[in-house]
């Protein structure tokens, strides 16, 4: 009975010693996640600033200006403006470059392809399902990745640049 208390009270011991130790988590972790956040928040404030500017700019083929820009170009112009990021003109050339991204870990700046009636289409994802783009109907836009059209039409992501 003896020999039983004395293991008991040893196990006892160590069980509130390690109970009582907290598990280490470097602080060089937090310190870098806090920094992705305010990284991407600053994308996303970007990015929005960037689209508020650009909102409304009619589709022209070709175009890089506020009299017309297409899908590719206002891709390329956010992120030459806002990011000093030199991305290829084309839509094809984006799409080969970077890396592929899974579409549940886009991050604010990735590029959204779609494969439409009429080629390959460009968007850049902002946040919360929605990317800036410029459309054929409507010019410069913000669409949602739900959306049942855009759902369908999906073909990948990549990660051009760490923004």
């Amino acid at each position: 009975m003896r020999i039983s208390q004395s293991v008991l009270g040893f196990l006892l011991c160590i069980l509130v010693t390690a109970c009582g130790n907290k598990p280490h988590v470097p602080s060089q972790s937090l310190a870098t996640d806090a920094a992705q956040k305010a990284q991407a928040q600053h994308v996303v404030a970007s990015l929005l600033a960037g689209y508020s500017e650009w909102q409304g700019v009619p589709h022209r083929d070709g175009g890089l200006s506020k009299k017309g820009v297409d899908c590719s170009g206002f891709t390329y112009l956010t992120f030459r403006d806002l990011f000093g990021v030199q991305l290829p003109r084309t839509t094809s050339q984006l799409a080969q470059t970077g890396s592929p991204i899974p579409k549940g870990r886009l991050q604010p700046g990735d590029l959204v392809f779609f494969k439409v009636a009429k080629g390959r289409h460009v968007g850049i994802y902002v946040e919360n399902q929605k990317f800036i783009h410029a459309s054929k109907s409507k010019g410069v836009m913000m669409s949602r990745l739900d959306n049942p059209y855009w759902q369908g039409h999906y073909w990948q992501a990549r990660r051009v640049a760490a923004l």
